[in-house]
């Protein structure tokens, strides 16, 4: 019987863990932490909430009130608002996984889950085709959530050596589909013609959100440790994103669009600039064999299939009305 703490409980991909945990006969007790309460509606009857921010000493002694032995921690900002600074994400980001990681040890917690991403690995044109997970961790520093993500796993890489009594599962996600999801990367989908970089193929590989609460579960309950990409079989480039959503793509050359981003983002028109290039032409494309093979775990959708469910979830939010956002502080990579 394991003890379990949440932190962005009532975050998308939180409330599904906490969801999933909950039913889990092996799970004795389910802690969510969260900076707001969940809606009325998203409360589960068992689930124990409390308001913390990853950044503030309350977290050890809550961990150590609650008699935590494992901790699941996805708090982020993936999503950053208008006004949100680097700063601000650096502390939730970076700040607030050191804090969380300490309050652990503190609080003599066993197992730490940890959701990454395959940002950690950076957007670089050297990257191999397939990227494995002992591939280098080149997170790039202009882009905050990939460079952050980089920073953590170097902090984890720490605690290792120096805290070998705490086990880690660290889960490399793929970009984050499900019926609910609505954030940035989605929204590249909704164009009437898909961005194509001339010369790039730009695969994606896309992991369902139950899946991913799944694996996460799965790494709770069996207390199994290391490091794993989790992605759907296969990717999907953006010509044939643009095949299954019925429409064509608009090919430009690279000094092109990263002469529109300079001058959309210095006219105010953008908030993305010529950096953002590297995000569109060279994504990395997780190999997830050590997931299915070491870990044990084969996601329920390939990466075409997580896209064809949510196109049809998408379609279908449309007839009925507007979808709700994903919110910022979850996992979708």
């Amino acid at each position: 019987m394991t003890r379990v703490c949440i932190t962005g409980g009532n975050g998308f991909l939180g409330s599904a863990v906490v969801a999933r945990l909950l039913e889990d006969p092996q799970i004795s007790h389910v802690l969510s932490l969260d900076i707001r309460e969940p809606a009325p509606a998203r409360r589960l009857d068992g689930v124990s909430y409390a308001l913390a921010d990853v950044c503030s000493p309350g977290v050890g002694r809550l961990l150590a009130e609650h008699r935590i032995e494992t901790v699941v921690h996805l708090a982020a900002i993936v999503n950053p608002g208008k006004d949100t600074t680097r700063e601000q994400e650096f502390a939730v980001d970076v700040t607030g996984s050191r804090n969380v990681l300490a309050a652990c040890i503190d609080a003599g917690v066993k197992h730490v889950v940890i959701s990454s991403s395959g940002a950690a690995y950076g957007y670089h044109p050297d990257n191999p085709a397939w990227l494995r997970e002992n591939d280098a961790l080149r997170g790039n520093d202009e882009f905050a959530y990939s460079h952050h993500k980089r920073l953590v796993e170097e902090e984890l890489a720490r605690f290792r050596q120096e805290h070998p009594e705490l086990k880690q599962t660290i889960f490399r996600i793929g970009t984050i589909l499900g019926e609910r999801v609505r954030n940035q990367i989605t929204a590249l989908f909704d164009a009437p013609r898909l961005l194509r970089v001339a010369g790039s193929e730009s695969p994606f590989v896309f992991a369902w959100d139950t899946d991913v609460a799944d694996a996460m579960v799965r790494a709770v309950v069996t207390g199994r440790s290391g490091i794993f990409n989790v992605a759907g079989d296969g990717a999907l480039t953006v010509r044939e994103i643009a095949g299954l959503l019925g429409r064509r793509t608009l090919t430009v050359p690279a000094p092109v669009l990263g002469a529109a981003l300079w001058l959309g983002h210095r006219l105010k028109l953008t908030v993305h600039g010529p950096e953002q290039l590297r995000f569109l032409r060279y994504r990395p494309v997780l190999d997830n064999t050590a997931l299915k093979e070491d870990f044990g775990f084969t996601p329920t959708y390939t990466s075409r299939e997580a896209f064809l469910a949510f196109r049809a979830a998408r379609d279908a939010a449309e007839q009925s009305g507007p979808a709700p956002t994903a919110r910022a502080r979850t996992a979708i990579n």
